[in-house]
């Protein structure tokens, strides 16, 4: 399957274009600002480059992981976030439309508010920050797709970051090996996502045309103070650097939903997903790291 895949640049995008090329699939990477070969530069935001790279490789699929995805930064600069994630969204699918590409999103668990957790994909989202609104629409958007779509929402994905900015886990093990403190919240609850599982159930969706939604995590219920905190002790390093806070200590320009996490069972029965617990992945993250 010829796949267009956005962000290929970033700490996902690398695994699911090594992911995809493993499997058979000729993938085409695209990135906003090209700095290694073999990547094809395309502007989501802008129309006519959209439009141009359809034309040149015709993909039977898109894959669209590239977003604007620090919510502080979204809160900051709402237009260059909606300019982002939702027009560029849609500059993918009026040409994939064209192309009859199956179109599968990557999205968020932003797009809830927080209040209960552990959400189905039936449950009604409803952002508290900009980010999760443009997430949202943008999903919004691909529901309307005449062809073929999935969109998979996931949360706080880690790994060994060998492309893109640091996760949670690579961040904590980074400070701490620096003897460097770090603070972390100690009231937000997610279940975080080994970044392999993600790209392996993103694998079945396409390889079996799968239609819809699906909710993409781990299934252990942690606090990043606890994942931090047993990404130290896994490596040994000294836990007593990591300071727990609030969110009503350490204020943020964008507000995080206190409680998300994912009941998976739909992915699990029509993907044959079955994630990771926790410490087997901070034991794959760091294999690769030493392993790099």
């Amino acid at each position: 399957m010829r796949i267009l895949l956005t962000g290929a640049k970033g700490f996902i995008g690398y695994y699911l274009l090594r992911a995809l090329r493993a499997a058979g699939h000729e993938v085409i990477p695209t990135t906003r600002n090209p700095a290694a070969a073999g990547l094809q530069p395309m502007d989501v935001t802008d129309p006519f480059a959209v439009h141009d790279c359809f034309e040149q490789w015709r993909p039977e699929a898109v894959l669209h992981a590239g977003a604007m995805s620090r919510p502080d930064d979204c809160e900051q600069r709402q237009w260059e976030a909606y300019v982002t994630n939702v027009e560029g969204t849609l500059n993918l699918l009026v040409n994939a439309e064209e192309h009859r590409s199956f179109f599968v999103f990557l999205s968020t668990d932003f797009v809830f508010d927080g209040r209960s957790g552990m959400y189905r994909e039936e449950d009604p989202p409803n952002p508290i920050n900009f980010y999760g609104k443009t997430k949202l629409e943008a999903e919004q958007a691909v529901r309307e797709y005449p062809g073929d779509w999935s969109i998979v929402r996931t949360i706080m994905v880690y790994g060994h970051p060998f492309s893109g900015r640091d996760n949670l886990v690579s961040l904590v093990a980074r400070k701490l090996k620096a003897g460097e403190p770090y603070s972390v919240f100690q009231d937000q609850l997610r279940t975080p996502t080994y970044v392999e599982d993600l790209v392996s159930a993103i694998g079945e969706i396409l390889s079996r045309r799968a239609n819809g939604l699906f909710h993409v995590s781990g299934t252990e219920p942690l606090t990043p103070y606890q994942m931090a905190c047993r990404t130290a002790g896994f490596l040994g390093l000294d836990s007593s650097l990591i300071h727990p806070v609030t969110s009503e200590t350490l204020k943020q320009p964008a507000r995080r939903p206190p409680k998300t996490g994912f009941d998976i069972s739909r992915a699990s029965r029509e993907l044959d997903f079955r994630p990771l617990p926790f410490e087997l992945g901070l034991q794959k993250t760091f294999e690769r790291a030493l392993s790099s």
